[in-house]
């Protein structure tokens, strides 16, 4: 994926509160440190910039990965975070869509709408956006946060919209439907497995059902993940403990495999056993952040006429998933589980860090 360092990141020293000029940040301090200190908030840097003072935001895994070294990209001294909803609170003198005091959903992607990928909707690798906000610029885990190409960054909310499920629109709704779905093909009448029922897997699962397939398996270590799953709609579930989960699929399919298979985790574990379970023709759509290496058997897979895609979210569903939220088709709150004011976001890691222990899936964080 492309990604583009707007700013350095600074060294973030606690100091006295300063309502005027600071606010609270999670800020990202080294491999396995992050602290809540006291930082500058942020300025208009550009034209088409706005800052957002946020309301609610989250924890994604990929800031997990963050703060155990796997994606260097990343800096300490970065404020974290790349979901939420928010009221605007200045904009730069070229943004149009969007005045103080409106109502936004921040996409996780920003996108100038100009350059040659935002010209093919790959706002991900935008060449002076993408994937930049709690990465290489500063993010949402504070009390404000700077847009940059606020005009195609932002999404207004309607007056009346439930603001909590919408945080859950910004990443990883859009990224477990396209990253997932759309680019496993899932279809109607196909059997899909899910591997991985985190907050990502069941994510997938539930826009999986966008296309009424057959039968959706989801294969995860954490029981409780998995009974989640079934009231989500999961046909069949595989505890994946004692090693034999591609086994259990085989047998489930008649020994043929499966026709879309979804890695959400991240690892060459569950990557791998993708790559076992997947039938002839078939899909292994890639959603997990992979920081190690992962072999690829081709020495099984040369002659299966297999797919294998990856993809960074682009965020272009966000529209779609809107109105699918609004009219109630589906329900992303029945994500969350937790929720925290900014100042408890330590406990909130903590919470969403050991989700073996606490079942957390979606954490939410009001400022």
């Amino acid at each position: 994926m492309t990604l583009t360092t707007l700013e350095k990141p600074v060294d973030r020293i606690p100091s006295a509160p300063n309502k005027a000029s600071t606010m609270k940040a999670l800020v990202y301090q080294a491999v396995g440190k992050k602290a809540l200190v006291d930082c500058p908030k942020p300025k208009i840097t550009a034209p088409t910039d706005a800052i957002v003072k946020i309301t609610k935001t989250t924890i994604c895994g990929t800031d997990l990965h963050i703060l155990k070294g796997d994606l260097p990209s990343c800096q300490p001294g970065r404020i974290l975070g790349h979901e939420g909803v928010g009221i605007v609170d200045q904009v730069g003198s070229a943004v149009t869509v969007f005045k103080p005091g409106d109502h936004v959903l921040i996409s996780c992607v920003s996108a100038c709408g100009k350059c040659v990928y935002c010209r093919k909707q790959m706002y991900s690798h935008c060449t002076t956006g993408g994937w930049i906000l709690g990465n290489t610029i500063d993010g949402t885990q504070a009390e404000f946060v700077r847009i940059p190409h606020a005009d195609m960054s932002l999404y207004p909310i309607p007056e009346g919209a439930d603001e909590e499920a919408l945080v859950l629109l910004s990443d990883i709704l859009p990224t477990s439907f396209e990253c997932g779905v759309l680019n496993g093909k899932v279809e109607p009448g196909s059997t899909v497995a899910i591997v991985g029922s985190g907050p990502v897997g069941l994510a997938a699962l539930l826009t999986a059902q966008f296309y009424s397939p057959a039968e959706i398996i989801m294969i995860d270590l954490d029981d409780n993940r998995l009974e989640v799953a079934k009231r989500f709609g999961a046909t069949s579930t595989i505890n994946s403990s004692d090693g034999k989960a591609a086994e259990e699929v085989m047998k489930m399919t008649g020994k043929r495999g499966v026709d879309t298979a979804i890695e959400a985790v991240g690892i060459p574990a569950t990557f791998e056993l993708c790559e076992k379970i997947v039938t002839a023709g078939g899909h292994i759509a890639n959603i997990g952040v992979h920081g190690k290496k992962v072999d690829l058997h081709l020495e099984s897979l040369w002659d299966r006429n297999i797919a294998i895609t990856t993809r960074l979210v682009d965020t272009v569903t966000i529209p779609m998933l809107f109105k699918t939220v609004a009219s109630r088709k589906i329900d992303p709150k029945q994500l969350i589980t937790h929720r925290f004011k900014l100042d408890k976001i330590l406990d909130a890691y903590e919470t969403f860090g050991h989700a073996a222990e606490t079942k957390a899936l979606k954490v939410i964080i009001e400022t």
